[in-house]
């Protein structure tokens, strides 16, 4: 949902219709007659991607650590970084040990504090993310089965952020609601052993699988499957701020 002249709005419109993602585009006026109990704001339109849906995150995550495990992975769980030292053999030093590897591909919550030891060019600012369960009037009236969807608002009239939600389905009577920013997927321009993605700030989960594959890929020095310049460290060196989510796992890959 969003302005329907605004910038974002209609460039992720024209993307959809790019990419031929089945898409209903409804006015104001024809917002309610699917969506109930949500009002569109004047001016605002709504894109509906009739193919999205809901990810289990407990489930998902445990499904991803049994295959990582099941390839000799060791999973160090709990443990804060206190930093990070890059050269020839990159050095994390947790709260529970020393480790050292080849390669340190890092994609925490921890960047902006570690930014400053390993010489990274960026000015950060750490948001705090509120996730809001807010409790039905009505028992049901938000529910997946009552066909309540997913959704995110765009360009807001007041706030900094783009407000997103999910229907109540994994607890019963409650729907979620949080904002969101991009991240940063980049070899470090010095260090360049050192493979950085953070700055996910809530809406990074989704995009796990294809995260991972790009950080090996870097880590690898593989050419990435796709286009990284929207997410390049110099491409955000412009607007001075990357947004990172302190909520966030904090995981360091050693090779």
């Amino acid at each position: 949902m969003g302005p329907e002249n605004g910038e974002g709005f209609s460039h992720l419109k024209a993307m959809m219709q790019r990419h031929k993602i089945p898409t209903v585009f409804l006015e104001k006026q024809e917002f309610s007659q699917h969506i109930p109990n949500v009002n569109l704001t004047d001016g605002n339109g709504a894109l509906i991607d009739n193919h999205a849906g809901v990810l289990y995150v407990d489930r998902a995550l445990r499904a991803v650590q049994r295959v990582f495990q099941s390839s000799g992975g060791v999973i160090k769980d709990g443990e804060k970084v206190i930093d990070i030292t890059p050269g020839a053999v990159v050095t994390v030093t947790t709260g529970s040990g020393v480790y050292g590897g080849g390669e340190s591909s890092d994609h925490s919550g921890t960047l902006g504090h570690h930014s400053t030891h390993t010489g990274l060019p960026l000015l950060l600012k750490v948001v705090k993310i509120s996730v809001c369960y807010w409790k039905e009037k009505i028992p049901g009236t938000y529910s997946v089965g009552q066909r309540f969807p997913c959704f995110i608002e765009m360009e807001p009239e007041e706030g900094e952020y783009d407000i997103y939600g999910l229907p109540s389905n994994e607890y019963p009577g409650l729907m979620k609601v949080t904002p969101d920013r991009n991240f940063v997927l980049d070899s470090h321009s010095t260090y360049g052993n050192t493979i950085i993605g953070a700055g996910f700030s809530g809406h990074g989960f989704k995009f796990g699988p294809i995260i991972g594959k790009l950080l090996s890929q870097l880590a690898m020095g593989q050419v990435p499957s796709y286009d990284l310049s929207p997410f390049r460290i110099q491409h955000f060196q412009s607007c001075q701020i990357v947004t990172l989510n302190p909520r966030a796992y904090n995981y360091i890959h050693l090779i």
